[in-house]
């Protein structure tokens, strides 16, 4: 049997108070993880809170924008405070700016960056000096820490549209390799996971009704949209024991999208 267990072990996951980030939380402290929330100052943490607590574990909210760095160092300072130390990070926070190339304006691109890709490489910072001065606690887990971005299959697949959205994913894709390389002789696991197409309020105008529900699928040779308990049950195994010897690697969670299903007649 793996041991999934993170009995004893404590989660920052970015963006955690909806979505995908929300499902993450509640997944890892289902595995026994406390869990630090990060969410923007005007949204509201406390449901997550109150369903992490229900299930026995630890957990307190922190408004915080990733993207700027005093406010991510406070961040990680209460952290410490809280909790002692940090075993896992889940750089979820993410946000989009759609806009055609030709029209898009420098604030769309960089607000963009900045939150996705700088607010990611704030926070992996933080975490990696933490990690590296408590070291291995055999007692909490194999590896020093584990750092899971969560990036999407538009690192892999150009999307019209949206070329901040899919840079900053395209940069992750090479930032997290590049970590992985770096951080594994301080026995730093650093993965990502790549989604498809997930039932967020990101993207409800693209499921919402059954025939924007039907059009999507034809992207999706596995025939349905994603859930984001998808991508908390991986989350899950990639932060434990389980998943040790895996470090530098995208996990895709798309139904298929990956597999140019235009092509599935032939081409």
């Amino acid at each position: 049997m793996f041991d999934m267990s993170l009995d004893g072990q404590v989660a920052l996951v970015t963006g955690a108070d909806r979505g995908i980030g929300r499902a993450i939380a509640l997944h890892l402290a289902s595995a026994g993880a406390d869990i630090v929330i990060n969410h923007l100052p005007a949204d509201n943490a406390d449901e997550v809170i109150a369903e992490i607590e229900q299930k026995g574990q630890k957990a307190f909210s922190h408004a915080a924008d990733v993207s700027d760095e005093d406010q991510v160092e406070k961040m990680f300072q209460q952290v410490i405070e809280k909790f002692g130390t940090l075993d896992i990070l889940v750089n979820n926070a993410g946000i989009q700016g759609d806009s055609s190339f030709l029209e898009m304006s420098l604030k769309e691109w960089q607000s963009v960056l900045d939150v996705n890709l700088t607010g990611a490489f704030l926070c992996s910072r933080a975490a990696a000096r933490e990690f590296c001065r408590r070291g291995v606690v055999r007692e909490r887990s194999r590896a020093a820490g584990k750092i899971i971005f969560i990036s999407s299959v538009h690192q892999s697949i150009p999307w019209a549209g949206h070329a901040n959205y899919a840079a900053a994913k395209g940069g992750m894709n090479l930032f997290m390799k590049t970590l992985a390389q770096e951080l594994a002789p301080h026995k730093i696991r650093v993965n990502s996971i790549g989604p498809g197409a997930i039932k967020t309020e990101i993207n409800r105008d693209a499921w919402e009704t059954p025939e924007a529900a039907d059009q999507l699928c034809e992207l999706i040779p596995y025939g349905r949209i994603g859930e984001t308990e998808d991508i908390g049950k991986i989350a899950v195994w990639l932060a434990s024991d389980a998943a040790d010897y895996i470090t530098g690697t995208t996990i895709y969670a798309d139904g298929g999208m990956l597999l140019y299903p235009g092509f599935r007649t032939g081409g």
